[in-house]
């Protein structure tokens, strides 16, 4: 099993940025590929970023050049934000899938964007 908490969220301006932070425990071991999904009011969950164990990032394209997916050393994920958009409002969620195709996710942390 592997636990997620989600951090860094916040109220920003337009143009502004964030660091979203996701801290794991438990069986980080078994773990390939992380990420960060995002559920606006009245939408679907959606992709935001990925990153494997070897280092290959994946970006949804309306966060391309904007946001950037990186991990530390240990067991932490993070998701750094720039030039924020309030189209960018959302409730972002870290998860991570392990070889064995489970998925855990995080409880999320909301994101703002307004002026």
């Amino acid at each position: 099993q592997v636990q997620l908490v989600e951090s860094g969220g916040g109220l920003v301006r337009p143009g502004g940025s964030l660091r979203l932070s996701c801290a794991a425990s438990g069986s980080i071991f078994s773990i390939y590929s992380r990420g960060w999904y995002r559920q606006a009011p009245g939408k679907e969950r959606e992709f935001v970023a990925s990153i494997t164990n070897g280092g290959i990032t994946n970006y949804v394209d309306s966060v391309k050049g904007r946001f950037t997916i990186h991990r530390d050393g240990g067991n932490t994920l993070y998701l750094q934000m720039s030039s924020l958009k309030p189209e960018d409002t959302a409730v972002y969620y870290c998860k991570y899938m392990d070889f064995g195709n489970s998925d855990y996710w995080g409880q999320g942390t909301q994101v703002t964007v307004s002026s």
